[in-house]
């Protein structure tokens, strides 16, 4: 039950001022359909707004002055209307592009008001457009000297959310500290509430910081509720009991047959695995690593252990071309061991279909690789106990759910090839243990980055087609499908029409927009050589393994994510030739957007662009647009509240640790901050 202390803040935004049937539906859209939603809402930036003399006003800014209402100079029926207004002898013009009804009566000639907006200059007059307010002198309160902004739409302005904001926080209740009293003293920081009601009337841009102390105190409550969930979800599973799986000696077996030996990292991840398959609980363990740092290796091995104990594992991929691959490159070593394997998307129909899940349920398949074709009704297995997800930030909670629940207390292993920094790790995936492969296998090559303005494309073409003739193949990235009238981005189709003209063959085409039987024709056909040229989307970002294919041309890469970028890059230098990887960009370069490119050229280090992408991008998306799958935090500065988060999450293992020994009020009072969130630990509990 959700605490009564929290019921103003849970009630609908209905019940605040001002909103009625026209207002809400916006509200609902823009910010929440809660008070909470409302009092959560912050203000972006600031405005303010110096009461002055007009003789010492300032061309350019926002001010406000006190004038006398002179009088209605006559203007055309549809041209704007015009008030002229003084200050002793200096004039002012007010100027109304649409005009206003009743507005002479409201100011007449002789009035005095308080006026404040932007001071232009036309033709040598002073001229204030659209003024913010225009108010008796005896109503001065209503200007605010330092107005917050917040972000509006085109039917919600800044104003009107304010004024609602300030009504909604006046309906929420103080709540009780959930704060051990040495940290808020030790940063000095405000209740809770003292937090709302200050993070909504910033008396300068200061005030706007993430780590001004009212916004780090709501940040430090927001990533303390959510750690608190995280860490519950994974002491839940951690007490979960689950079978206990050991491994003997298939996988070495399998290790000792290949032309390679395993990294150390590999080595440290699979022991790692292999320790929670033995421990009798539920394993929950991501394995990050960077681009051919070798994961679905590691994976395959502890698949291997899975079916050696007589059970069943499964890897799910995002993609029909990865999942493929993924069975491709496993199934010699798993048909040496005598395991049984099979393939399951979206392709399979009729007997096919039907066979393959009959051979599954019936337990005559050991590891399966699949689509989100494998958790559909119908599908079911024997004795699942190893879940492997590739690339799960692309699945949501209730897929992988729905996958788990098709057996009994299923280990899970997810793979993520984005190298992020460690915080956001802690962010992202903070319920589970990590493995870091940071190193990569003997035998990957090199890549060579050129960073290389678009008007150099003929340079760059004449190049390319010296690798052509040398037997090399290339990929083509660009960053649309096809050509707008409303971008300026190149175009896939476009960019491809012209190769196949500049170089005289054929070139293949892959993007988002294609059937995945098209898709997966093409680049078969690509790699095995019948093409020379893919140009493609970032569809091929993940999962697309051509040793054959030696260089990657990238248009507009200044548009590109740099972790995208890197995705990239990484679909050369699988091989034994040399490889390249050419960013092409438009100048002129903003200094961030060159600094990001000029880092992908001197490291190929996943890790380090990752913190220095971090750094160099500050607020913002992260790691590609709603990829990432971090928290939709609303006050939490993922960048900036980085040390908040670690604290916040060392915080919610001693509360967790501390149990019932906490005292009563504190533990009732970090409930409320948790069902204040939403990061509820039962709800969390439900979802893995």
């Amino acid at each position: 039950m959700r605490p009564e202390i929290l019921f103003p803040y849970y009630a609908d935004v209905t019940t605040v001022k001002g909103v009625g049937p026209k207002l809400a539906p916006l509200l609902a859209q823009h910010v929440g359909t809660h008070v909470r939603d409302l009092v959560f809402f912050l203000p972006s930036s600031v405005i303010k707004r110096p009461l002055v003399p007009l003789t010492a006003a300032r061309i350019g800014e926002v001010q406000t002055v006190a004038v006398t209402i002179a009088g209605y100079p006559p203007s055309p029926l549809k041209g704007p209307q015009r008030v002229e207004t003084f200050d002793g002898p200096t004039r002012l013009t007010l100027v109304y592009f649409h005009r206003i009804r009743g507005f002479e009566s409201q100011h007449p000639i002789g009035a005095k008001r308080l006026i404040s907006g932007k001071l232009e200059s036309f033709n040598g007059h002073l001229q204030m457009p659209h003024p913010d307010y225009i108010v008796d002198e005896d109503r001065a309160g209503e200007i605010p000297s330092c107005e917050p902004v917040y972000p509006a739409t085109l039917d919600l302005g800044s104003r009107a959310i304010r004024k609602l904001a300030q009504g909604a926080l006046a309906a929420t209740p103080d709540l009780p500290e959930w704060l051990d009293k040495a940290m808020v003293d030790k940063y000095l920081w405000p209740s809770f509430h003292s937090a709302l009601f200050a993070a909504h009337a910033p008396l300068s841009e200061h005030d706007l910081d993430p780590d001004a102390k009212p916004r780090q105190r709501l940040a430090y409550d927001e990533a303390l509720a959510h750690q608190l969930a995280l860490k519950a979800r994974k002491q839940f599973r951690q007490n979960t009991p689950s079978r206990a799986i050991d491994y003997h000696d298939l996988a070495d077996k399998a290790l000792s047959t290949l032309p390679f030996a395993m990294t150390g990292a590999q080595v440290r991840a699979l022991g790692d695995i292999r320790r929670d398959l033995r421990s009798g609980h539920r394993m929950n363990r991501l394995v990050q690593g960077d681009v051919g740092a070798g994961k679905t290796l590691v994976a395959l091995m502890a698949m291997i252990d899975v079916a050696e104990a007589g059970l069943q594992s499964v890897l799910m991929a995002p993609t029909e071309i990865l999942a493929r691959q993924h069975f491709e490159k496993s199934l010699p070593i798993l048909q040496a061991l005598g395991i049984t394997s099979t393939i399951m998307t979206g392709r399979d129909k009729g007997r096919e279909r039907e066979r393959k899940r009959a051979a599954v349920a019936a337990g005559q398949v050991q590891v399966v690789f699949g689509t989100h074709a494998v958790f559909q009704e119908g599908v079911d297995f024997k004795t699942l106990q190893l879940a492997v997800i590739d690339e799960q930030h692309r699945f949501g909670v209730s897929q992988r759910q729905r996958l788990f629940s098709k057996g009994e207390a299923v280990h899970y292993l997810s793979m993520s090839a984005t190298p992020i920094p460690r915080t956001l790790a802690l962010t992202q995936y903070g319920e589970a243990d990590l493995s870091i492969l940071d190193e990569k296998p003997a035998g990957r090559q090199p890549i060579h980055t050129a960073v290389v303005p678009r008007a150099r494309l003929a340079d760059v073409m004449i190049r390319l087609k010296a690798a052509l003739n040398e037997g090399q193949q290339a990929y083509w990235i660009c960053p649309l499908v096809e050509d707008s009238a409303e971008s300026d981005l190149i175009a896939a189709e476009k960019r491809h029409d012209a190769l196949q003209e500049a170089l005289a063959i054929e070139i293949g085409l892959v993007h988002g927009r294609m059937a995945s039987e098209m898709k997966d024709a093409v680049v078969t056909r690509f790699a095995a050589g019948e093409l020379r040229v893919l140009c493609a989307t970032t569809v091929v970002e993940v999962g697309i393994d051509v040793p054959t294919a030696s260089i990657i041309i990238i248009e507009q890469a200044e548009r590109f994510g740099l972790a995208q970028l890197h995705q990239l890059r990484g679909r050369v230098g699988r091989g034994t030739a040399k490889s390249a990887c050419i960013l092409l960009y438009d100048a002129p370069l903003s200094q961030v957007a060159k600094a990001r490119l000029e880092l992908l050229r001197d490291t190929e280090d996943g890790f380090k662009i990752a913190e220095m992408d971090w750094q160099l991008r500050g607020e913002g998306d992260i790691l590609g647009a709603k990829q990432s799958g971090f928290p939709d935090y609303r006050f939490v500065d993922p960048v900036r509240h980085t040390a908040l988060i670690g604290l916040a999450a060392r915080e919610a293992v001693y509360i967790l640790q501390q149990g019932e020994a906490l005292p009563a009020p504190r533990r009732k009072a970090i409930e409320v901050l948790k069902q204040l969130f939403y990061w509820r630990a039962d709800v969390a509990d439900k979802q893995d």
